[in-house]
């Protein structure tokens, strides 16, 4: 072959080898692909990963009746929690691949490679993302089996989502920086430690609402415990603070990649853009208006008809919040269950179910809601489904009976209509006995007890309690029947236990004759 042949063939070889930038890419990328393989098979990774998925699974298998009705806003707060000890697994095990040469004293024949130390830092960098999507997944898996089911309430919120594959992101730029900086294998575990005691502190310092506790990479104040609330009456700037701590992410990792010498212009730039959208998640953080906040809160709390729609169903009013109007035909499926036992003009009797909310110290407490006292009006909470039907019951019930759920608050020991009202929550279910056991405090049928109910809840005497459990013993078109025919003298307050049961075709326990209040 001619030297002239040779010369026009070298050409065609050299366009047939790939870029040399496209090469170190692949070289980073099977190397980031290794380490990740690699982190897979560390215990602690594999370990605490099939814990979390775990808790997760057990979590959408509980059986509690409320969970048929999953308030969404609630839901994706939830389980931003759960991910940590995995974050903290996953930051510990990259630190120790990062340190994998010093710990076997190969940092010298490292350096005779063609990668540069900065784009080693970066194949770590990207092995943290295959663990940060398999967090991803399992958030979204269980946020969408709770948002299928048919009763879901409201929407969730893709910020609030993001916190936990956000924080495995953030454990595993952490775990790389720190080999850089501090190599030592204690660090990671000290560090841990420090963060945790002081994000604890400063969130127990920062009281609700302020800026200064979503400035913590990891989200310690998604507290779910209490009544769910109206979206727009969180607070919570979720979206601003995952815009915050995927800069902040961007910001350490390129950190780590200066320190290792990658002072590309790409790397710089990235610096540049990432600072910048931390500040501006800060900014955006600190920007809430907390005192229209406060003044929403106190409406929704005191004036809720000022944020409700209502719709009219068989004479009777429901109002909720606009994220509960899908849950408007199960209240009056109750009404109309309870309604249907009564007699007199309770029997067809308008009422106007209202949902009450009370926000004005926060959206993390319980609180107790205040019984209404105006004629034909009841309370319904956030919560439904399982033992708050039941409860809601209760109160459609008291109302019918003795007018106002404000009544409850009156001496009732004396007479009648606590007899009443339970035979109206419990007359049409299909198990009166283990729904009235469920409904009282006590966890019982016999005996004095409190009954609940969404507000204040009812107090039932030995007696009381012992006649409404021999009614249900007997057949109930016999017992619907005789409360309708004598509907006046079972709501009077001058009409006592012992009379009722006579009305009713039941045997009057002994001790009804001598009730007292006290009991």
């Amino acid at each position: 072959m001619s030297a002239t042949t040779a010369t026009l063939d070298e050409p065609a070889r050299t366009l047939a080898e790939p870029p040399r930038e496209a090469r170190r890419t692949r070289a980073v990328l099977d190397l980031a692909r290794f380490e990740a393989r690699e982190l897979l098979y560390q215990i602690p990774v594999l370990v605490f990963f099939v814990l979390y998925a775990g808790l997760v699974v057990l979590r959408l298998m509980s059986k509690d009746g409320m969970d048929a009705y999953p308030v969404l806003n609630t839901v994706d707060r939830r389980g931003q929690g759960s991910p940590l000890l995995f974050a903290v697994a996953v930051l510990i095990c990259v630190n120790a691949a990062a340190l994998r040469s010093r710990k076997h004293d190969t940092v010298q024949q490292l350096g005779v490679l063609a990668m540069e130390p900065w784009r080693r830092v970066l194949a770590h960098l990207l092995s943290v993302l295959p663990y940060v999507a398999l967090t991803a997944v399992v958030v979204a898996v269980e946020f969408g089996w709770e948002a299928h089911k048919p009763g879901a309430i409201g929407h969730g919120s893709f910020g609030e989502l993001a916190v936990g594959p956000l924080t495995v992101l953030f454990a595993g730029v952490v775990g790389v920086l720190l080999a850089r900086l501090l190599p030592s294998t204690f660090v990671p575990l000290l560090f841990v430690i420090a963060f945790f005691v002081v994000a604890l502190l400063a969130s127990s310092l920062n009281p609700e609402g302020t800026s200064t506790g979503w400035l913590s990479p990891v989200d310690f104040s998604a507290d779910t415990s209490g009544d769910p609330v109206p979206s727009d009456l969180l607070g919570r700037p979720a979206g601003w603070h995952a815009l915050y701590v995927t800069a902040l992410c961007v910001v350490l990792a390129c950190a780590a990649l200066l320190q290792a010498g990658g002072r590309t212009r790409a790397v710089k730039a990235a610096t540049a853009l990432a600072l910048a959208a931390v500040v501006a998640g800060a900014i955006g953080q600190s920007s809430q208006d907390t005192a229209g906040l406060a003044a929403a809160r106190t409406t929704a709390s005191d004036s809720p008809q000022k944020v409700q729609s209502c719709t009219t169903h068989d004479g009777s009013r429901y109002c909720a919040f606009p994220e509960w109007n899908g849950v408007r035909s199960e209240w009056a499926g109750v009404v109309e269950r309870v309604r249907s036992l009564a007699g007199g003009e309770a029997a067809k009797a308008s009422l106007t179910v209202r949902q009450h909310i009370d926000a004005r110290d926060g959206v993390e407490a319980d609180a107790t809601l205040t019984p209404s006292a105006v004629p034909g009006q009841v309370t319904v909470g956030t919560r439904w489904g399982g033992n708050r039907v039941p409860e809601f019951a209760v109160g459609v019930a008291t109302v019918l009976v003795a007018g106002t759920e404000a009544a409850t608050e009156q001496e009732m020991c004396r007479d009648a209509r606590p007899v009443t009202i339970m035979w109206l929550v419990l007359g049409a279910d299909p198990t009166p006995s283990d729904t009235f056991r469920r409904v009282r405090l006590s966890d019982s049928t016999e005996g004095s007890g409190s009954v609940l109910a969404p507000t204040n809840g009812l107090s039932m005497t030995a007696a009381q309690t012992t006649v409404v459990r021999e009614l249900l013993a007997r057949p109930r078109a016999e017992v619907k029947a005789r409360v309708k025919a004598h509907w006046a003298e079972l709501t009077s307050t001058a009409t006592s236990p012992a009379e009722a049961a006579k009305l009713l075709g039941v045997e009057a326990p002994q001790e009804t004759e001598a009730q007292s209040c006290e009991e």
